[in-house]
């Protein structure tokens, strides 16, 4: 009995201590014209995914009442959550009063997400504006905004805030994602939940909005889902659902969501027929595992993931674009010295099992840079792409194939513009079609006794 009851008051505590959710950052802008079955569509596919909800990015020039209302209407019947992210960078500060009316109109809304019994208030920067300490109070709001240019330390001595999001989800210069920004964040908010950005490219040429640069993207997408394991934030925000134009929607594309290609006088769409859907495919695994704080969850089927860029780095003109944004203060470094020519695969497995990579007629064995601790969960690897030609990659165990995934060819052509060839910086995803395995891990059974034996004595 006594065992029982400490393991009651164990697993208590811990569900009261970390309320964790995931986010997926989602751009209004794009859904003007947005039909119900639209928002239906995308609210499902995040719900498959186990994401716990859409932070509704918004200019104010971006209030679209009819679209906003069937988001949340259709939220609610779909059991999803929604709530507010207001862009005080895309068009300048909002008016107090719209903020606050806005807030009111859905903050009690059943599809608002709520947090400590409170509606999630969030921003896109907006820290100079001095009206956010009424907002909260006028809408008893749980207030976690992105400040990041006002850095962690400024932003968390707001007596106002309840918690920080950072927006330093990608790498700066040729180097992978380490967790610094992170750590500044924690200790900076001393207890307060930290919402932690994962994001798994970033790449626009926008020269309208004075945007033409690519961060590293490369491992980042399977990087920083383990620094999110590693971590442990109250909250996980992912950077993004549709943002097209920074290439790194992790939703479907829309034809009718490009309108940012246009007002940025992008020189092509680098988005079109480039799929993303594929960075999906392992989330429930993901998501689960940080909520559950364990990465012995279930495999409950073998897939595997790919994604590169479809053109060698220095087969074609940069269109102006740099390594690094000079605009963020930061070292300016050419494309090819932060994106490396190479081929990006993930496989989810029970046991440990061989990946190879075929690009035109040359064969690769491929490799595990990492490997799961136990062999069952998430493997990742890459290989180097010296050639052009149709791309497969195909994980395979004692013979016999697993999955694979027949993905787009690279080739040294790049898009033509009136003569001009540009290079494209987006990655292109594809996932395979895995089997049902049937296998039932469960949780990590030693470090949990561990601690259960820690609390009981």
């Amino acid at each position: 009995m006594k065992a029982l009851s400490a393991l009651t008051l164990f697993s208590s505590w811990t569900l009261q201590a970390r309320a964790s959710a995931v986010f997926a950052h989602f751009m209004v802008g794009n859904t003007e014209s947005y039909s119900q079955s639209q928002w239906k569509e995308d609210i499902t596919l995040a719900r498959d995914a186990h994401i716990d909800a859409f932070a509704l990015n918004m200019a104010h020039s971006e209030i679209f009442t009819d679209s906003i209302a069937t988001a949340f209407k259709t939220a609610q019947d779909l059991d999803f959550k929604l709530f507010f992210s207001f862009d005080y960078a895309g068009n300048g500060s909002w008016p107090k009063k719209d903020t606050i009316d806005l807030m009111n109109q859905y903050r009690d809304h059943a599809a608002y997400y709520r947090h400590k019994d409170k509606p999630l208030l969030s921003t896109f920067e907006g820290g100079d504006s001095r009206d956010w300490a009424e907002i909260r109070n006028k809408t008893d709001s749980f207030f976690v905004p992105d400040w990041s240019s006002l850095g962690p330390e400024k932003a968390a001595n707001r007596s106002y805030i309840d918690g920080l999001f950072s927006w330093s989800a990608w790498p700066e210069g040729p180097r992978r994602m380490n967790t610094s920004a992170d750590d500044a964040y924690i200790k900076a908010l001393d207890g307060k939940p930290y919402m932690m950005p994962v994001s798994p490219w970033f790449y626009t040429n926008m020269p309208g909005f004075k945007k033409n640069w690519v961060w590293r993207g490369d491992n980042l997408w399977f990087d920083r889902w383990q620094q999110v394991m590693d971590l442990q934030p109250e909250f996980v925000q992912i950077i993004s659902w549709n943002d097209y134009g920074e290439s790194h929607y992790i939703g479907p594309r829309r034809d009718d969501g490009y309108e940012a290609f246009g007002r940025g006088k992008a020189p092509f769409n680098y988005a079109k027929d480039i799929p993303h859907d594929g960075w999906r495919t392992f989330l429930p695994f993901l998501i689960d595992g940080y909520k559950k704080n364990s990465s012995a969850v279930a495999v409950d089927q073998e897939d595997v993931v790919t994604w590169y860029r479809l053109h060698p780095a220095a087969a074609c003109s940069t269109g102006g674009t740099t390594g690094n944004a000079k605009v963020q203060g930061q070292k300016e470094y050419k494309p090819g010295e932060i994106l490396e020519d190479r081929i990006f695969y993930s496989a989810l497995l029970k046991s440990s099992a061989d990946v190879s990579v075929k690009i035109g007629k040359q064969k690769l064995t491929g490799k595990w840079e990492n490997v799961p601790r136990g062999g069952s969960g998430l493997y990742h690897g890459s290989v180097p792409f010296k050639s052009t030609g149709d791309v497969k990659v195909t994980v395979s165990r004692d013979g016999d194939k697993v999955a694979s995934v027949s993905g787009e060819h690279i080739t040294d052509r790049c898009p033509d513009l009136n003569g001009k060839d540009y290079q494209n910086y987006n990655a292109w995803v594809g996932t395979s079609v895995g089997t049902a395995i049937g296998l039932s891990v469960g949780m990590a059974i030693v470090p949990f006794m561990t601690l259960l034996a820690l609390f009981i004595s």
